[in-house]
């Protein structure tokens, strides 16, 4: 499979897209105006701390605080059980860990016994806020480089399970246990398999002394504040996506291309990437045929080759996701015609979530089958479809009604999130209220002043197009309601009110 990262820079935004055989399958922004910050270190300070929950809020100088479980918490005391495999790296790469188990686990601790309201914490960033939601951050910090993550507080060895070969993990296991820094732990990424103890003795050398140039700056720096910034966009792709995989480089600024090849002789010398300036007279989004792309991934219908398709709806608490065969009407019989729906939308789903980067509860409703045999097929399309994505995922079984149930991690905002904001008409609803509901709701208001013996006359302050519908349709319902009332009702059109928008002013 050929990929390509394309990347466009603009004043105070960068877009890369990683397109697989000329596909858009992955996109990541990073603007001047509300910058990511998942890998950020800040030295916080415990604001409250819910037993309840387990949990406690961290304030990090954000609008919000900062969301801290007690699974992500480390005292001095206790060991590696309470590190939750999910949550040890901030970067999107499986791992597993190969040491040995202790042999008892120790009982574990709450959170009103590890923290206490006004302590200082050092403390990296997990997951972007979202929505309401602010940030999630752990105690248990994690430094990526090209071949290597440090675990500068966490004994542990781990390999990424994107290397299969035996032979290669106990090669790669022994490696790093011979040069890992005492009371700390590494992670073998999967740019590191053929690779040999120089490269990854050089980036170890890199992270420690970035790890002990954080600790020289916690010691000065005062709570609320940041204490190490990860890399910007452009830099952490070549780091984390950069591989042997990726045939091409493409970008379109001279100081993007510049500044990338000074940053790989600087920190990656043995990184062997090829990076094109691209002089094309197109925009080179436009010239990709990724803007399109863009623009549909932000629709909620998504036709499949066949003249199925897909609806999307992302909700506050979970992403439903439901399978139509639409102008597909088969060959065969109705069962087959069924179970390559549901085969091809279970393919184009796993596509579709990469790229929309959607994340936490996720239900699909597909078209029910009843063959088990058919219903099994659909799962393992649709876990072997996940494989090539980077985000965890869990997939349940394909229930009798066709419902699966899956979890994928959720580390950064949806697309739709990232360039979208909410109606603020509809309010996020998705719907407006009727003319009619509106006409009606103003009349009974109005029927509300026929005490008042004062008011000589009700001016109703509405949109344009509404005031034209009630004229033709409740015209004489108002000359019966002005008879009624012995007031006078005029009509005023505002060109900026929408449908639901009006208002009654009574004058006397």
């Amino acid at each position: 499979m050929s990929s390509e990262l394309i990347i466009n820079v603009t004043e105070g935004e960068v877009r890369v897209a990683l397109l697989e055989n000329g596909t858009l399958a992955e996109i990541f922004y990073e603007r001047d105006r509300g910058l990511g910050i998942v890998g950020n270190i800040y030295k916080g300070r415990v604001v409250k701390v819910l037993p309840g929950m387990d949990a406690a809020f961290v304030d990090i100088g954000l609008d919000k605080a900062a969301f801290l479980y007690v699974a992500d918490v480390r005292s001095d005391e206790e060991l590696a059980p309470f590190l939750g495999e999910e949550e040890a790296v901030v970067v999107d790469e499986d791992f597993t860990l190969v040491e040995d188990e202790l042999d008892e686990a120790l009982p574990p601790p709450h959170i009103d016994d590890l923290l206490q309201e006004g302590q200082d914490i050092l403390v990296q960033v997990s997951r972007e806020p979202m929505g309401t939601k602010g940030a999630r951050v752990t105690t248990y910090n994690s430094l990526p480089g090209r071949y290597l993550v440090l675990l500068p507080t966490v004994e542990h060895i781990g390999i990424s399970r994107k290397i299969e070969n035996d032979e290669e993990r106990q090669r790669l296991k022994d490696l790093v246990t011979a040069i890992k820094p005492e009371g700390m732990g590494l992670i073998v990424r999967t740019v590191s398999e053929g690779k040999e103890e120089g490269a990854l003795h050089h980036d170890l050398k890199f992270l420690c002394k970035l790890w002990e140039n954080i600790n020289q700056k916690k010691e000065k720096t005062k709570s609320l504040n940041l204490v190490y910034q990860d890399l910007r966009l452009v830099q952490r792709i070549i780091r984390d996506l950069y591989s042997d995989e990726i045939d091409r480089l493409v970008v379109d600024s001279d100081d993007c291309y510049h500044e990338l090849k000074s940053f790989i002789a600087s920190y990656f010398p043995d990184l062997h990437c090829e990076i094109e300036r691209y002089t094309g007279i197109q925009p080179i989004f436009q010239a990709y045929d990724i803007e399109i792309e863009v623009n549909k991934a932000l629709d909620e219908k998504v036709w499949l080759k066949s003249g199925g398709y897909i609806v999307i709806e992302a909700t506050e608490a979970l992403t439903a996701i439901d399978v139509n065969t639409g102008r597909f009407v088969g060959k065969k019989n109705l069962e087959d015609t069924i179970l390559k729906t549901n085969l091809e939308a279970a393919k184009e789903i796993a596509f579709q979530l990469r790229l929309r980067n959607m994340g936490g509860i996720i239900i699909i409703d597909f078209i029910d089958m009843e063959s088990k045999t058919h219903r099994e097929r659909v799962n393992v399309s649709l876990e072997e479809a996940l494989k090539r994505d980077k985000a965890k995922s869990n997939v349940l079984k394909i229930s009798e009604l066709g419902l699966v149930e899956m979890t994928r991690e959720r580390v950064r905002n949806s697309i739709s999130r990232m360039l979208c904001d909410p109606c603020p008409f509809c309010e996020g609803r998705g719907i407006v209220k009727s003319k009619s509901t509106v006409t009606y709701e103003i009349v009974r208001e109005l029927k509300s002043y026929g005490y008042d013996s004062d008011v000589k006359e009700l001016v109703v302050m509405v949109n344009a197009e509404l005031a034209d519908y009630i004229y033709d349709n409740e015209g004489l319902s108002l000359d019966n309601l002005e008879y009624a009332m012995r007031k006078k009702i005029t009509l005023k059109k505002i060109d900026h009110y929408q449908w639901e928008d009006y208002e009654i002013v009574a004058k006397v």
